[in-house]
């Protein structure tokens, strides 16, 4: 069937989408909801080194690259990588800002409590991707052993037969 057959690549598509609106919102000042939330936490993570005009400028850069090579498919294994990094510097918040995060208790979130918690959904679908990769990973890898094989006893049958 041919949607199991490309199960993961709609998963893959659907990131790379969610990555590629949310860090285009970004590249215009007050459209992101979570614009301040975003320049805080880069704040506090760089210790002020980055100029928040530029810090949200260099994360939407780095959201619309992850979304646009997602959707793609392109240099899938280093942009399940650092995906995977941004999506755990997201739940910084939680720590550096946990007033903004909750409510009365650590189960009620505010709006941008659940923007962060929901990334849960994008990290578990990341794992499936990274084992796909892993897989594809396994088969090149027996591959092209199997090839060696091949042209090592082709080898030995050609060196026997000169002789």
């Amino acid at each position: 069937m041919q949607l199991e057959k490309n199960k993961n690549r709609y998963l893959q598509i659907a990131i790379g989408l969610v990555y590629l609106w949310f860090g285009g919102l970004k590249f215009f000042s007050k459209h992101s909801p979570a614009e301040d939330l975003a320049i805080d936490t880069i704040n506090q993570l760089t210790h002020f080194l980055i100029p928040m005009e530029i810090s949200i400028y260099l994360l939407a850069i780095w959201e619309t690259g992850v979304g646009l090579c997602l959707l793609f498919n392109l240099f899938k294994k280093n942009t399940i990588r650092i995906t995977a990094v941004h999506m755990i510097l997201t739940f910084s918040p939680l720590i550096f800002f946990p007033q903004l995060i909750f409510e009365e208790n650590v189960f009620s979130l505010t709006l941008l409590g659940q923007y962060i918690i929901k990334n849960i959904i994008i990290l578990a679908a990341l794992g499936v991707l990274w084992s796909e990769v892993r897989e594809e990973e396994k088969k090149l890898v027996s591959d092209t052993r199997k090839e060696e094989e091949e042209h090592s006893v082709l080898g030995l049958i050609k060196l026997f037969k000169l002789r």
